[in-house]
């Protein structure tokens, strides 16, 4: 599991965890670095590849467990987590079942993204003085989370990044969008990608490119009207347990061809 941007894997994304695991799915996650309690200052990201690497690392790790041997993998993220999720896919094309798609930033919404001003004065500033956290931005927390009492709870998270953004980070966002937008073509494994039609954060319009794009035979998109953009847990809860059970609905699919698969290979 990846989580988004200033998240980390307790609080609210915890809870997504444990729907899964009520569902019977075994599930693993681990903050970036300069996120959660990982080392690291704090919502810092020195090159979108370092990220994906560790988080290859640490999906390998898992992967040698005995437990978990000749078991389907499926990547999942959330956000920042998606483009994480099709940059891990990209890095090991033959490694997963399958992948879900939360709001997936694929490209940053032209409604919260600092004016192009201020994106050429990132390319310049941001060698220079690259911790600096002075990145204009909207608040995304009140953007995002649409029920109040969820909004407030993920207010009070300890470990969220609440600050402005750094200037390298900033920049490297827009440098991991550029080459997903790039390289969509080329997502070629089975995929459900779901977004909320009122996301202001992450375009729906960008998913919708994507699921067009995307060479893959198996893919499938949902999207949700009225929702904004963290479906999983700034809803309503009887809006999350729609989009959860979607979900569940086209994992369970997946598994069960997976696992007949494997069953029909010829023993050693």
């Amino acid at each position: 599991m990846l989580h988004g941007y200033g998240n980390d894997i307790s609080w609210h994304f915890q809870s997504t965890a444990l729907q899964f695991a009520n569902a019977g799915y075994a599930t693993f996650a681990m903050d970036y670095e300069g996120h959660g309690r990982s080392d690291g200052l704090r919502a810092y990201m020195e090159k979108y590849e370092n990220v994906v690497d560790d988080c290859v690392a640490f999906a390998k790790s898992i992967r040698e467990r005995s437990e978990c041997a000749g078991k389907p993998c499926f990547l999942y993220g959330e956000s920042l987590g998606g483009g994480i999720a099709l940059l891990i896919h990209k890095k090991e094309p033959h490694s997963w079942n399958g992948a879900v798609l939360v709001a997936p930033m694929c490209k940053i919404s032209e409604k919260i993204k600092p004016p192009a001003t201020v994106t050429k004065m990132l390319t310049w500033v941001a060698p220079l003085a690259p911790t600096l956290a002075v990145v204009p931005s909207k608040d995304v927390l009140s953007r995002s989370v649409k029920d109040l009492k969820k909004r407030e709870l993920a207010q009070r998270n300890p470990a969220g990044y609440k600050g402005k953004p750094r200037l390298r980070t900033a920049l490297e966002f827009l440098r991991m969008c550029k080459f997903i937008e790039q390289h969509m073509h080329e997502v070629n494994l089975p995929f459900l990608v779901l977004h909320g039609d009122a996301d202001v954060v992450t375009d729906p319009e960008v998913s919708k490119l994507l699921h067009k794009s995307a060479v893959s035979s198996d893919k499938t998109i949902k999207i949700y009207h009225g929702m904004w953009h963290q479906i999983m847990t700034g809803e309503p809860d009887e809006n999350v347990e729609i989009v959860f059970n979607d979900i569940i609905e086209w994992l369970d699919r997946r598994v069960t061809v997976a696992t007949a698969w494997k069953k029909d290979l010829p023993d050693d």
